[in-house]
């Protein structure tokens, strides 16, 4: 294959073969002597441009993209532009030519990758291979003719497919043509209103400077006017004689000051709205002012709960911990305990003095047996702490001094509380301020 300095314009996909009729390969030999230049001579359709970056290939038959191309050319732009469908042709060097006798055929490729014309197939291989004799029957013969005659009906197909082709090609041309240039149409039509926007848009600016122009002609005209009056009015004072003159101009005096009067009284009132305009923002920065105080204090506040929060977590687990401790030693005392009743030859079970886990008045009066004296001659100092073991009503589970954690919890739910309407959270009654704070924290 030949390696140039620039690849030609190919395509990886497969190929539609509607565009093979737009150029048309003539004088295609049935097979080419190798070892010699070869001439493509081809013709361009009407309906088809040719472009700087179009190349003719030399395909091995059996090709499924322009990718696979032997070798190739750049063609020949016209030199009349007028008249492409003349004769042009390409000439490949004998040292660029395949080298086997499989069959070839050239393939017109746009700079787009597209095909847009296939010849014959054709071979390369020596001319004496043509001179040899062969000899048939009269069934072959007749069998060669009907398949001539065959191949001929076909080839006609093949044309009457070919002309529809090219005229279905040929109105989608003028088709297309047509688009062209009502897109044409249309872009020259934009392009005239872009125009004319632009100048009218320059002709409403001319205006407005036109008015601010005017505008302070009249400003201009009214500060003379008002040099005037007073001019008018040191005339009057100094010319008796003029009577009619200096009526007009009283006349005229009193119009400008009922004109200049409307004006302050405007400007009064302009006045008034800015001063009602500054009071409200000055209000809105104080709420604003007000409520970022209210933040800073609910958010201090917060901190202070949240702080509180975790010293009350240190304290519920250091409690937890004596609890445990608590627990522990009780389980030793029981033990030396029944140790002590099993020296003295006695039965923890059997004892007839149990004191009731729920019977609370009993073990404060004996602070300091549980499970009474059956031995009058034992110190009762021997175990002291077991006076705090008590029995839970809900778990059965033994506690000391003080309140099980179910004792607790029930009276927690019997304290009255205040639950938030929007994350239910429970607060204490006595935190009444912190709940409505908490309430207002979902407003903002």
């Amino acid at each position: 294959m030949e390696q140039t300095l620039e690849d030609p314009p190919t395509s990886a996909v497969l190929l539609d073969h509607c565009h093979f009729s737009q150029v048309i390969f003539n004088s295609v030999e049935k097979f080419y002597v190798p070892g010699g230049d070869i001439t493509c001579h081809y013709t361009l359709t009407q309906h088809f441009i040719p472009r700087r970056k179009d190349w003719i290939g030399i395909f091995r038959v059996g090709w499924k993209t322009t990718r696979e191309y032997y070798t190739f050319m750049w063609v020949n732009l016209p030199v009349d532009p007028n008249n492409i469908s003349a004769k042009q042709e390409v000439q490949f060097k004998a040292y660029y030519l395949p080298k086997d006798d499989e069959y070839y055929q050239f393939c017109y490729v746009d700079q787009d990758g597209v095909v847009r014309g296939a010849s014959i197939p054709f071979q390369f291989r020596p001319e004496n291979e043509e001179d040899i004799l062969v000899v048939t029957t009269q069934g072959e013969v007749e069998e060669i003719e009907q398949q001539n005659k065959e191949l001929c009906k076909e080839n006609q197909e093949l044309k009457d497919s070919c002309a529809s082709l090219q005229k279905q090609n040929s109105d989608m041309q003028a088709e297309l043509q047509r688009k062209q240039e009502e897109l044409e149409t249309l872009q020259s039509i934009n392009k005239n209103l872009e125009q004319k926007v632009k100048e009218q848009k320059d002709y409403w600016e001319t205006e407005l400077l036109q008015l601010k122009e005017q505008n302070q002609k009249v400003s201009s005209e009214n500060e003379k006017m008002g040099m005037r009056v007073d001019q008018l009015q040191a005339q009057l004072s100094t010319q008796e004689t003029l009577v009619q003159e200096a009526q007009d101009k009283t006349e005229q005096l009193e119009h400008l000051k009922l004109e200049n009067g409307q004006l302050f009284l405007s400007l009064t009132e302009q006045r008034e709205h800015q001063k009602k305009l500054e009071q409200t923002v000055e209000e809105m920065k104080q709420k604003e002012m007000a409520a970022a105080k209210k933040q800073q204090e609910l958010m201090d506040e917060n901190f202070d709960l949240s702080r509180r929060l975790g010293e009350n977590k240190i304290i519920s687990d250091a409690l937890q911990r004596e609890k445990e401790r608590i627990e522990k030693e009780n389980d030793l005392l029981k033990k030396e305990n029944r140790r002590l009743l099993s020296y003295m030859g006695l039965d923890l079970d059997s004892l007839p003095y149990q004191v009731p886990t729920s019977d609370q008045e009993s073990a404060e009066q004996n602070p300091g047996l549980v499970y009474g004296n059956p031995y009058s001659g034992i110190q009762e100092s021997s175990s002291p702490s077991l006076l705090s073991i008590r029995k839970c009503p809900i778990c059965e589970s033994d506690f000391a001094d003080g309140i099980c954690d179910h004792i607790l919890e029930q009276q927690q739910m019997l304290t009255p509380c205040l639950k938030c309407p929007i994350c239910d959270k429970v607060f204490p009654e006595k935190e009444k301020q912190i709940f409505e704070d908490h309430v207002f924290c979902h407003s903002l």
